[in-house]
């Protein structure tokens, strides 16, 4: 695929565009310095760019989703796709659901195909996976973590199928790859 072929990008918050593997909510959150380059890198390529994260921290009461949705709309994505529950709440988006996914491509008339997705977890990794869409694995937050994983076969089944395509230092690099595709 090349980059003229590339309809959007979505990208993990948390250990990806900043903070780290831990949630910080927004009025806190900081991005890397690297992170407003590369999102402008990718607007001026004319694709979408759209963040996706799992905030459990709404459902508890601890954050509000306008907050989130302001902020990473502030950051300069197109929309955020946020999954509000908890862990083994029971819904459909949570990562490693490729629901957001697939929200967003309904949406955008996307064929996900032509889709690249770039995060720090092997969650991240397999609801790329399971929408087809392409992955990019970034070495910050928890990347070297489920790296070390991977490599270690603690991964079992499909998600040791979800080999990322590229292996990032961080989002700066993720982007140049993408861009040079």
């Amino acid at each position: 695929m090349t980059t003229s072929e590339i309809q959007a990008v979505f990208i993990d918050r948390d250990g990806t565009i900043g903070g780290s593997e831990e949630v910080i909510f927004p009025g806190s959150f900081e991005l890397f310095p690297f992170t407003t380059d590369s999102l402008r890198t990718l607007k001026n390529a004319d694709i979408l760019i759209f963040s996706f994260t799992n905030q459990p921290g709404v459902s508890r009461g601890d954050a509000q989703f306008d907050d989130f949705q302001d902020e990473l709309t502030s950051f300069g994505f197109d929309k955020a796709f946020i999954c509000p529950h908890q862990h083994g709440e029971g819904c459909t988006c949570r990562k490693p659901s490729p629901d957001m996914l697939i929200q967003a491509a309904l949406e955008y008339g996307l064929k996900l195909k032509n889709c690249v997705v770039i995060g720090d977890r092997w969650t991240d990794m397999i609801a790329a996976q399971r929408a087809g869409c392409m992955k990019v694995l970034v070495k910050t937050g928890s990347g070297e973590k489920d790296m070390a994983k991977y490599r270690s076969n603690q991964f079992f089944g499909e998600w040791l199928e979800a080999v990322p395509d590229y292996i990032a230092e961080d989002l700066s690099d993720a982007v140049k790859w993408i861009i040079m595709k």
